[in-house]
This record gives C-alpha cells, sequence and structure tokens, in this order.
C-alpha cells in the first residue's frame, strides 16, 4: 500500500491510485466491523489508508493549477530556483552558511539529521532558517511579469492540520506516560513515530506546559539511567529531538529543567542510539544563543567529549555537530578546552577519524589561547602540515592553515616546523597559490613571518 508523501503526480496515476486505495479501505472496514476481536493493527492501516486518500484528494485539487505554475516558471532563471528541489523558490529562507533554499526542501534535509549544507558541505553552525525577503519580492515580481500571482500558484500540501480526535489520542498518549511500563513503551514508540511523520505532533508539545515533563516522566524517577528498558530510553530521548527540531519548541525544551540534565545521563549511560540521539538533540536546541549559554552552563560538554573519545560510528558525527555548535559561543569554547576537548579532537584527527567534522572544531576553538597552547603541546603542527599536503578537501586546508597561523603567533617556537616542511615540501608556498582566497591569506601571514624571523636571525 502507498505510503503518505510518496504518491504520484500523473492524473492517470492518481486516478487508479484513488480506486485501489478505496477497495482496500473497503476491505479493512469490512474486517473491522465484521470481527468482533479485530486487531488494531487493522486498524491503523485503516488510518493510514484514510490520511493516504486525503493527501491524494489534497493532490489532485492543485493538480490544474500545478500545470498551469509549470508552464509558467519551467524557464525561470537559476537564482530563482531551489539548488534541492531544482524548483521554483516559494519560500526561500537562508541557513547558517549564507545559501538560499525552499523552506520545505532544506527542512526535510535538516530533518532528516543533516548537519550540512547541501552546496557547500560546511558544517551549519545552527539550523535556524532565515526568511530572504529579497529573493521572494524578486520571485514575485518575476512570476508578475510572467502573469501568475504568486498566491495563485502551487502550494505545499498541508499536512499539519490536526482535529479534536488527534488532539485527544495525543493527550491520551502522554497519560499512558505514568502508567504500566507496557503502556509506557507502547505510547512512547507511537509518539516518536508521530513526532517524526507529522510536525503537527511536534507543535502539541508547545502548546501545553506539561506535555515535555510527562513524556519525560518515565525515564527520570529512576537513580540509573541505564536500568530503564532500552527501547522505553530511546523513543522517548528521540521523540524529545524530534520536538526539539521545531524552531518554537527549542527555548521551551531546553528550558525545561530536567531536560538538559537527563541529555546528560542519556549521552554517558544510555545505548548508542539513544546516546547518539542525545547529542543530536543538544546540537538541535543550540541553534539559540541561549541554549548554548543553557547547555555550556550544565556541563553538557564534558560527556559530549568523552563521548567523542569512545568514538562509536553511530555517534560521531551528531557528537561533533554538537560540540561546534555549542562552542560558538566563546565562553563555551573556554569549557571544552578545560575538559579536554583538543586532546580527544587531535587523537581522533591524527588517526583519520572524520577529519572534516573535527577540524572545524579545532578550528573554532584556536581563537582561545589556552587551546592554542594544548595544540602546540600535543603535537598539532606536523598533523596540520600533513593534512594540508596530502588532503584533496579545500575547507580542511583552509582550517588547517588558519589553526597553523594562529599557533604560529602565540609560539614562535613552532615556525621551526613550519619551516622545516617549507625546506622539504613548499606546502606553505603552494597553498599560497592554490588554496582558497581565505586560505592564500592565512599562508601568506605564515611565509611573511618566516620570512621576518630569517631576516632577524641573518641580522643577528
Amino acid at each position: 500500500m502507498a505510503k503518505p508523501g510518496v504518491l504520484e503526480s500523473d492524473p492517470g496515476v492518481m486516478v487508479k491510485k484513488a480506486i485501489e486505495l478505496k477497495r482496500e479501505l473497503q476491505r479493512l472496514v469490512k474486517s473491522i466491523v465484521d470481527d468482533e476481536d479485530c486487531s488494531t493493527e487493522t486498524i491503523d492501516q485503516a488510518k493510514e489508508t484514510l490520511c493516504v486518500l486525503k493527501e491524494l484528494k489534497l493532490r489532485k485539487r492543485s493538480s490544474l493549477c500545478l500545470k498551469l505554475h509549470n508552464r509558467n516558471v519551467s524557464s525561470c532563471p537559476d537564482e530563482f530556483k531551489c539548488p534541492l528541489s531544482k524548483e521554483l523558490m516559494r519560500d526561500p529562507v537562508i541557513v547558517a552558511s549564507g545559501q538560499t533554499y525552499d523552506r520545505p526542501f532544506i527542512q526535510k534535509w535538516l530533518n532528516a539529521g543533516n548537519r550540512t549544507c547541501p552546496r557547500t558541505h560546511q558544517v551549519l553552525s545552527h539550523t535556524v532558517l532565515t526568511p530572504n525577503h529579497l529573493i521572494r519580492e524578486m520571485v514575485e515580481q518575476w512570476l508578475k511579469n510572467q502573469g501568475v500571482e504568486l498566491s495563485n500558484t502551487v502550494q505545499y500540501i498541508d499536512e499539519e492540520g490536526l482535529n479534536q480526535e488527534d488532539r485527544e489520542h495525543f493527550l491520551c498518549l502522554l497519560k499512558k506516560m505514568s502508567s504500566t511500563l507496557s503502556d509506557q513503551k507502547t505510547a512512547a514508540k507511537e509518539l516518536r513515530m508521530l513526532t517524526k511523520k507529522h510536525p503537527c505532533f511536534r507543535v502539541l508539545f508547545c502548546d501545553s506546559a506539561d506535555a515535555i515533563p510527562q513524556l519525560l516522566k518515565p525515564i527520570c524517577g529512576t537513580d540509573s539511567f541505564s536500568s530503564i528498558h532500552p527501547d522505553l530510553q530511546e523513543d522517548v530521548i528521540t521523540t524529545l529531538l524530534n520536538i526539539s527540531i521545531h524552531d518554537n519548541n527549542k527555548k521551551l525544551v531546553a528550558e525545561t529543567p530536567m531536560v538538559i540534565p537527563l541529555l546528560m545521563r542519556a549521552l554517558r549511560s544510555g545505548t548508542i542510539e539513544t546516546r547518539s540521539n542525545a547529542a543530536a538533540a543538544l546540537f538541535t536546541l543550540s541553534a539559540i544563543d541561549s541554549n548554548k549559554e543553557i547547555i555550556g552552563k550544565s556541563g553538557a560538554l564534558k560527556p559530549l567529549i568523552d563521548l567523542l573519545e569512545e568514538g562509536h560510528p553511530l555517534a560521531m558525527k551528531d557528537v561533533a555537530s554538537a560540540i561546534f555548535n555549542i562552542c560558538v559561543m566563546h565562553e563555551n569554547k573556554a569549557r571544552a578546552v578545560k575538559d579536554g576537548a583538543v586532546r580527544v579532537i587531535l587523537t581522533k584527527i591524527k588517526n583519520q577519524v572524520h577529519v572534516d567534522e573535527l577540524l572545524a572544531i579545532l578550528a573554532l576553538l584556536s581563537s582561545h589561547q589556552r587551546a592554542v597552547h594544548d595544540m602546540g603541546d600535543l603535537g598539532a603542527v606536523p598533523s596540520l602540515l600533513r593534512i594540508i599536503r596530502e588532503s584533496s578537501c579545500q575547507r580542511n586546508k583552509e582550517n588547517c592553515v588558519a589553526i597553523l597561523q594562529t599557533i604560529s603567533l602565540y609560539d614562535r617556537s613552532k615556525l621551526k616546523e613550519i619551516r622545516e616542511e617549507e625546506n622539504s615540501h613548499k606546502t606553505i608556498s603552494e597553498l599560497a597559490q592554490s588554496g582558497t582566497s581565505r586560505a592564500k591569506r592565512k599562508a601568506s601571514g605564515i611565509l611573511e613571518r618566516l620570512n621576518r624571523v630569517v631576516n632577524i636571525t641573518h641580522t643577528a
């Protein structure tokens, strides 16, 4: 049976699909009515079939408008097209990297757990989407010139509508979180599914002051987090992650007193899936500056760094993203350095583990003097020079040379290692010629410093 969100848009296929769905619904309803002891699975299938049928109806309603829209915008300027959908942007937004995308498509990208810009592959410092009013106005003007009003173009299907039955079901699930273990596990699994597939259920957590405490109650009352049933801890923490994706929830979630301490417990002793999702939740919440402060002051960087050191492949990317985002705030850089971040990151980089993400964190920390001191003591210079020499990634080379320039500013003794590298491989000179504009500036700065030291030595 077709699933919501994967229906074809071809009219002929849509008609055929509608007939199939109605037959399926008829069979399921007959089974429910005739069988006094029908399974809940059959009822769920009937509900899902209705949802797909509703979506199909909405698509059919907009199909005529879609044809008109496509006829007018097929030749629109490239700058008006979303890099992800390749279609005209109707709600352009800017991500942290400065790139513009159509909101539904970049939101889907972020909701899937991606933490980089699709176009530049840069790690995003936050996931807040800022409306690009200039591009929107330009699109509206272009459409007007084509004889099409933006308000008359096809609209995205509204998947966020809720009826009273949905709200009552949501409240019933929350009530079950205070019931037996069996009820808690069933409710937690369904809340996880609903908040993943349907953004409207994320909004409901914002509407009720007690909703988040009710969700977390089953995993808050025990002394040992590891004693909680693995499925229950994973479903509750993942639901918390799903809730946090909604921008309007971020502040509420982080400021709920039990949330950050609970995420820290999950980082330390949950299943690896739970720990990974706890890290992802901290990353998502830290998109807001006030949340960065709360997370930093709570001591959450230490368990994140410990999990990074542990190095489980499933958790590494989420952990690195969380540490990076939290350390955008200067006060948190000092906390990360104190908790041993530089040593752990350099060890991973030397072992060639998640080099891209970890170099970005190291470059971020290099604005803190203690971090630079630790880098020098821990032998960062040879590793950074090797990456510049061997890597094909321009972003990594740029981060490496930026760190090297800072190290050489604080500790002139490290210039000797850089000079030996220059004499052997001309690594910095080549980067000054072929790197990104920022890398060229940093490399040229190092070369100038090397020349000054040589001249001073000769003069002496």
